[in-house]
């Protein structure tokens, strides 16, 4: 066995041993593959918005209103040395990333919403997690201009095998703004960890360009996973009312919005921009009428659900479901939802060490929960 393979194997047993004597026995379910139990691992939490995994079996968490958690033992502690934050709305505390060497440097990444005098917009730093405090905080992506309004901050955070971070952005609710690449709302962003700029960014040589933009044209990214085998960077868009999007991202891409979408507007359902098709921008790999209301991704790659490996997996806040996806290559060919509103709107899925998969519910008494397959 080698280290990897091992540390991996003492991770795994640790999360079997703790969280086994943590969870609640909760609801069954039948689905296609796989028939599974949903067990509660934590309550009590406040609009959570991103939950990981620590290599010493703890788990970390993120609440909307300004808290970042780890839970051990059955305890929850707050985590102190944030900067300031500005919660409204749909902004706060939001998306957490642990430094794919965090054994050795315990780096993590985190999103939220940072205020300044021209208003609101998404920021991301990075800090040093020593016992129960942030060490080392630095700043490393803010997104410009802020502006005014709670919405579309998106914040879906990816760390990829060459060690870029990826960041996902919202257009603030101002539609225009995603076509303008001199703003990044409404775009992906990849720098380098360090905050640093990748020399091979797209718009790198363009004057016009905020140079952080790895693709634009986007309306409101709120998932975000790397393809296991491919190291594909793939991601979940907000839709309006209709036309959320599964996307598969390439550099300097044009993905639409608002000009084509497969969304209306609300309320009054007329259409949005030219249509659904325009040359020159990219289409979604899968789309969703009406909305689910897309808020994470995660491709299974875990052995307690070893029917399921492959699939992608899409959290909906809209109807509290997790749509399972199988793929074939860059194609989806079924979805089945999954759980459908038992437990409320559900924020983000995530695989544990353990391979069980956890999810969290976005609510004033939000919860993490697990998926575990029935014998």
């Amino acid at each position: 066995m080698n280290i990897l393979k091992m540390y991996k194997t003492i991770v795994s047993l640790i999360f079997l041993t703790v969280f086994n004597s943590c969870v609640v026995a909760d609801q069954e379910f039948s689905s296609d593959k796989h028939s599974f139990k949903v067990e509660t691992v934590i309550e009590g939490l406040e609009h959570p918005w991103s939950v990981d995994f620590l290599p010493d079996g703890r788990i970390i968490l993120t609440e909307r209103p300004g808290r970042l958690r780890v839970f051990d033992n059955g305890q929850l502690t707050t985590i102190s040395g944030l900067p300031a934050i500005k919660t409204e709305a749909q902004g706060g505390l939001l998306d957490i990333a642990l430094d794919p060497d965090f054994i050795n440097n315990q780096k993590i990444y985190f999103s939220y919403s940072g205020q300044d005098k021209n208003g609101v917009g998404t920021e991301v730093a990075s800090a040093k997690l020593v016992g129960n405090e942030l060490k080392e905080l630095k700043i490393l992506f803010k997104a410009l201009p802020k502006s005014r309004g709670g919405y579309h901050f998106g914040s879906r955070l990816l760390i990829n095998k060459a060690g870029n971070l990826f960041i996902t952005l919202g257009e603030r609710g101002d539609k225009e703004r995603a076509q303008n690449i001199n703003d990044h709302a409404g775009s992906l962003i990849r720098i380098n960890t360090d905050g640093t700029i990748p020399k091979d960014n797209p718009f790198i040589n363009n004057p016009d360009a905020k140079l952080e933009i790895y693709t634009y044209g986007n309306r409101n990214m709120q998932g975000i996973a790397m393809h296991p085998d491919t190291g594909d960077v793939w991601t979940i868009e907000h839709g309006p009312q209709g036309g959320d999007e599964l996307n598969l991202m390439k550099p300097g891409v044009n993905y639409g919005w608002p000009v084509i979408t497969y969304g209306v507007e609300y309320v009054i359902g007329t259409q949005i921009g030219e249509g659904t098709h325009k040359e020159g921008m990219a289409q979604p790999v899968h789309y969703w009428v009406p909305s689910i209301a897309a808020s994470s991704l995660l491709f299974y790659q875990g052995d307690q659900f070893p029917n399921w490996k492959g699939n992608a997996f899409v959290s909906s806040l809209a109807f509290g479901q997790l749509a399972r996806l199988e793929m074939d290559g860059n194609k989806v060919i079924n979805e089945e939802r999954l759980i459908n509103g038992k437990h409320g709107r559900i924020r983000e899925v995530q695989q544990g060490p353990d391979g069980y998969i956890y999810f969290i519910t976005d609510d004033p008494k939000g919860q993490l929960l697990k998926l575990r397959p029935l014998q």
